[in-house]
């Protein structure tokens, strides 16, 4: 139950209300509604798109390259409207790769991860003519036989699993065993073998983790991995062009967590920029965001079917639920759960009601979108929504489970 005095979720300020409805890219919450179709929905707002990357280009040195990591949000209406603005684009799949080609993205400048590339992947990743981060020695024969075959190059860049982890990051994705990258102490092997397999190598991508507030801590992380890129590039087989140092904004979701201040990572990472122009002569320095570019632009909007009491309890039973959004419902890694920010969307000047739960029309008591919050003033067919949505929604949830129709996403 929320505690009197206290917010019930982080501070909501870039969307703004008329006469009571949401504005989603300027338009009405029912509108939006009619105009979709159907509830329940994703609406990405491109202005508050437009906005983040403008923020970012402010923020940092003109020098350092943005990069949009697809996982994030791959819807491709979404990935084609980015692919215009940032400087490059991350995939993790050969599905994710052919929707960053399909949006128009410079192949030269598409970058493709992930620990388990499969033999055709890389394949089509030689043919598209991007950048393979190579995450084990697997990978080296496998890339240069599609080489041979096709008779073009394998550009390739190293993920090292550095020997630090990004501190007070939402998941760690370097630092000790892990399944991401390799192991820096057996990198100077891997580029050995690279040189000896005849790829065309380009530089290093280090990603420590993600979902992280603290910008000291990112600060720290950037720095770290330029100096373990610089000690590596004395072995490498041809001078650095590319270095990727990751990524690892948060955004705030819950009470008392403030915004990411980019002040002194801009200020890092002119420093960084400065040291690469005399030690990495030839590098781009690179950064990679998904949930920062893409997560507060989008929400998930579903509509009231039912309004119950249990025992003293409401629930606001509705047609969206963890199917669609798993994060939202505290399955997608959260280990206690907590609240998204949430309000009722068709009644944005309401004094805020009881609380009440809402839930969706799933037949598992995980099925919950918000717990005791503030929304007990929503009735039947009123809109909800679960803001902080744009990143890990519709493609990170199970969509399939118990065979609901599905959900619909639309940019605005």
């Amino acid at each position: 139950m929320n505690t009197p005095g206290k917010p019930a979720h982080a501070p909501m300020k870039h969307f703004h209300s008329a006469d009571g409805e949401l504005l989603i890219g300027g338009i009405p919450l029912r509108r939006l509604a009619a105009r979709v179709g159907s509830t329940p929905f994703y609406a990405y707002d491109r202005g508050l798109l437009d906005d983040r990357v403008r923020t970012l280009r402010a923020a940092l040195p003109p020098e350092v390259r943005l990069h949009y990591a697809m996982k994030a949000n791959p819807m491709p209406a979404l990935v084609g409207h980015m692919a215009g603005r940032v400087d490059g684009i991350d995939v993790a799949s050969g599905g994710e790769l052919k929707v960053a080609l399909d949006a128009g993205t410079d192949p030269a400048e598409i970058s493709f991860a992930g620990p388990g590339k499969r033999a055709a992947e890389l394949e089509q990743a030689v043919a598209a003519g991007v950048l393979v981060n190579v995450e084990s020695f697997r990978e080296l024969p496998l890339l240069a036989a599609a080489a041979e075959r096709l008779g073009l190059p394998a550009r390739v860049a190293v993920r090292v699993n550095p020997d630090f982890e990004l501190k007070s990051s939402g998941m760690k994705m370097g630092g000790g065993p892990k399944q991401f990258g390799v192991d820096a102490e057996q990198v100077p092997a891997l580029l050995a073998e690279i040189a000896a397999a005849g790829l065309a190598f380009e530089g290093f991508h280090l990603f420590a983790g993600s979902q992280n507030l603290r910008a000291e801590a990112i600060v720290e992380a950037q720095q770290k991995s330029f100096e373990l890129a610089l000690r590596l590039a004395a072995q490498a087989p041809a001078p650095v062009r590319v270095l990727n140092l990751g990524g690892g904004f948060g955004i705030p979701y819950f009470p008392g967590e403030e915004r990411l201040d980019l002040a002194p990572i801009g200020a890092n990472l002119q420093q960084l920029v400065e040291r690469a122009a005399g030690e990495l002569p030839q590098a781009a320095l690179t950064i990679e965001l998904g949930r920062y570019l893409v997560g507060e632009a989008g929400v998930y909007v579903c509509r009231v079917l039912d309004r119950k009491v249990s025992r003293g309890r409401t629930y606001l039973v509705t047609d969206g639920g963890l199917h669609h959004h798993l994060a939202a419902s505290g399955n997608f890694g959260q280990v206690i759960r907590k609240n998204y920010p949430a309000a009722v969307g068709t009644r944005m000047d309401a004094a805020p009601g009881e609380d009440a739960s809402v839930v969706g029309p799933l037949c598992t008591p995980l099925d919950l979108l918000a717990e005791q919050m503030p929304l007990g003033h929503a009735q039947e067919d009123d809109l909800l929504v679960i803001f902080q949505s744009g990143a890990y929604g519709a493609s990170a949830s199970p969509e399939r489970f118990l065979g609901h129709p599905a959900v619909v996403e639309v940019l605005v």
